[in-house]
């Protein structure tokens, strides 16, 4: 495994337990530039729901609800499932109601 891989795993635990840092203090706990974390985040919000907010306060934030070990849908299999919603009678739909809001990737 990488070292960048390596790293971006570790960034990913540190956010799942903290649920917030900013790019400073993870430059300085993985001892790497601002800019090595920069690239990290990015590459990162493209498969996990991490996200960034801008200005006082801001930093790198998980999405609610999210957790590490916590295995979601993939975009087909919740597409099917929504997909046969009308298609169900109102019990069983529920039940699939209850899949998605439980397994989906939460929202930003």
């Amino acid at each position: 495994m990488s070292k960048a891989t390596e790293r971006r795993q570790e960034i990913l635990e540190l956010l799942n337990c903290k649920r917030f840092s900013t790019y400073e203090q993870l430059a300085v706990e993985f001892n790497v530039s601002k800019r090595t974390i920069q690239n990290d985040i990015e590459e990162l919000t493209l498969s996990a729901p991490i996200y960034t907010v801008s200005g006082n306060g801001g930093g790198i934030k998980v999405v609610e609800g999210w957790h590490l070990s916590k295995e979601y849908l993939s975009e087909k299999q919740e597409k099917l499932l929504t997909e046969m919603l009308s298609s169900l009678n109102d019990d069983d739909a529920k039940i699939i109601k209850c899949i998605l809001n439980r397994f989906s990737v939460p929202k930003k």
